[in-house]
């Protein structure tokens, strides 16, 4: 049984090796050149002075390939649960060649466990290498941006995408086995991918941990946005955090008591004595700044926790491809 699913999948797996290692190529010939680059440049800025030109200028090489492997990864999963996951029961069913099987000395059980084990490990050791190859050539671009836990990052780099993998693979095989025809279960598992991908990167992943809150006094230095709207001269401030690292929710100034009403503009402000004169007006106002945040340190527990979510739905599916093929396929 192991040969028989060996000789199914080996074509994949040769493709699958061959990109890879074309990736691990071209990854080997840029990612010295960016290490060089960085230590050259942005590691130096502090002596010449120009660190923000630096790393401007850092950001920018490699553009083409930084956007590549950024769509690369977002896809990779999806693809590995339309053309790995998708067909692997579903062109069995739709060519009845699954009855060839468990007429001889194979039982429904173990055919499914050695055709989900072996392709599903696949799976999720293709997408681990990949993953491990990215954050490693992208690690002089995330010092500078320190946005690991951004949303549109954080996917991209770590072990989050084995678990991706893994949810897509298992997503595959349950649509193929559901669907029983292999076109239109690799098209639902792509598209139902995508939503939950989407769905839990928006909406699900900010509350996996409890964020911190903090409350501090304003710094009138770090105002970034200050509006005086009328009736009443109505003081609008706000403040962008220098928290580097950390996944900002929101960041409100709000008075000494937490209203979110500031009330009227100081004088100084409304008569532009000058921006001297208004900042210390508004530091006599004893305004707070309020940040909701996920601080740097937790990106690794939000990448375990995440991972462990989306290989448990991809354990929760194969027991549904288990159930379902000993009740309802013959």
């Amino acid at each position: 049984m192991i040969w028989l699913t060996w000789r199914q999948f080996r074509a994949s797996t040769f493709v699958a090796a061959g990109a890879l290692a074309a990736i691990a190529v071209i990854f080997a010939i840029t990612g010295p050149q960016l290490v060089h680059l960085y230590d050259t440049t942005v590691a130096t800025c502090q002596a010449h002075h120009d660190c923000q030109t630096a790393a401007n200028a850092f950001t920018s090489h490699d553009s083409f390939l930084q956007n590549m492997i950024s769509f690369v990864m977002q896809v990779v999963p999806a693809l590995i649960g339309a053309f790995w996951g998708a067909p692997l029961i579903a062109r069995e069913l739709e060519a009845g060649t699954h009855r060839l099987a468990w007429t001889q000395s194979v039982t429904r059980g173990r055919w499914l466990a050695v055709e989900l084990g072996l392709t599903g490990l696949a799976s999720m050791a293709a997408a681990g290498l990949l993953s491990l190859m990215v954050t490693w050539w992208s690690r002089p671009f995330d010092r500078i941006s320190h946005n690991a836990l951004d949303p549109g990052v954080f996917g991209e780099r770590g072990i989050v995408p084995v678990g991706y993998a893994a949810f897509a693979f298992a997503l595959g095989v349950t649509a193929g086995l559901l669907v029983r025809r292999t076109l239109p279960a690799m098209v639902g598992t792509i598209a139902v991918f995508a939503g939950v991908e989407v769905a839990f990167a928006l909406r699900l992943r900010a509350h996996l941990i409890a964020p911190l809150r903090v409350a501090t006094a304003l710094n009138v230095r770090q105002i970034s946005q200050m509006s005086i709207s009328a009736p009443g001269n109505h003081l609008s401030v706000s403040v962008t955090p220098r928290m580097p690292g950390a996944w900002i929710y929101s960041s409100q100034v709000t008075t000494a008591n937490g209203s979110a009403n500031l009330g009227s503009a100081p004088p100084a402000c409304i008569q532009h004595a000058g921006i001297q004169a208004c900042q210390a007006a508004i530091s006599r106002m004893h305004l707070r700044q309020l940040v909701v945040y996920q601080p740097a340190s937790r990106y690794w527990a939000f990448q375990w926790y995440e991972t462990a979510i989306f290989i448990s739905l991809a354990l929760a599916l194969a027991g549904l491809c288990f159930w379902w093929t000993r009740q309802r396929v013959s």
